[in-house]
């Protein structure tokens, strides 16, 4: 008897959610994985070898530069070295950050919207799960975001 009950205890259903979870989209269902996956890679090597490695390059070298003309003092111990990894770095950093935007239209074309405001991030195609979460909501007087409180 006792493991009788222990089963029907442990096959108890999940607690039901109630509203949108914060990062969930039923598009993204419909959507293949590895396009995603393919499309991430791409934006990766897109954004390293195109933005972040010659503003990398290109801001070492400026700093190299203004190092050897004295516009910027070298480190006695160090030389010019430090100057120019922190360049190096602020470059890189900028580069990827710069890309964002071509990223972003990549995933547009697919139809999934990753950046944007928090408005935004409810699904943008209509299917029957969103239909019906849209239409509960509005039943409610609420929108599906991911910033309620």
């Amino acid at each position: 008897m006792s493991s009788v009950t222990t089963q029907q205890e442990s096959q108890t259903p999940p607690l039901k959610q109630t509203g949108w979870p914060m990062f969930y989209c039923p598009i993204s269902q419909t959507h293949n994985a590895g396009e995603i996956a393919r499309i991430r890679e791409e934006c990766k090597k897109e954004s390293f070898w195109y933005r972040a490695l010659p503003l990398s390059l290109g801001s070492m070298l400026v700093t190299q530069g203004l190092v050897s003309k004295g516009i910027f003092s070298a480190s006695p111990r160090f030389g010019a070295l430090p100057k120019m990894a922190i360049a190096g770095v602020l470059g890189f950093a900028i580069g990827k950050m710069s890309y964002i935007g071509e990223c972003q239209k990549k995933f547009q074309k697919i139809g999934i919207v990753p950046f944007g405001s928090q408005q935004k991030r409810h699904c943008h195609h209509t299917c029957k799960e969103c239909e019906a979460k849209l239409g509960a909501n509005e039943k409610e007087g609420s929108t599906p975001s991911a910033s309620q409180s």
